[in-house]
């Protein structure tokens, strides 16, 4: 199973010094036009690491990403009137086919029988 890992926005003085950051996590990217670099660390080791990142010459500034406490799931979400209504006619238009299959296999067999 993989461990928990957060997300950190690391502001470098250069980007070729930005290599060095491998050993602190995993580097997601490195933007060179704005010198950041995104990556991701061990949750249970990640204040211990932006100590020691904090440290390095070419660290500017590290900020938490806070993404892990945005909830993904919804309870007040409403439904969507648009869909409900796809489904009602879609559900009608159904019913009614089967009505009209019934109907068919029903004539038949009043006809061959008078």
């Amino acid at each position: 199973m993989r461990e928990r890992r957060l997300g950190v926005a690391v502001w470098v003085k250069n980007t070729r010094a930005a290599k060095n950051l491998r050993k602190f996590g995993t580097i997601h990217y490195i933007s060179k036009r704005l010198n950041y670099v995104s990556m991701y660390v061990d949750a249970n080791l990640l204040d211990e690491t932006i100590r020691i990142m904090e440290k390095l010459h070419f660290v500017t500034k590290i900020e938490r990403s806070h993404r892990h406490e945005i909830p993904v799931e919804y309870n007040n979400a409403r439904p969507d009137k648009a869909k409900e209504y796809d489904y009602k006619q879609e559900k009608n238009q159904v019913m009614a086919l089967a009505e009209t299959m019934t109907a068919e296999e029903g004539s038949p067999a009043t006809v061959g029988s008078t």
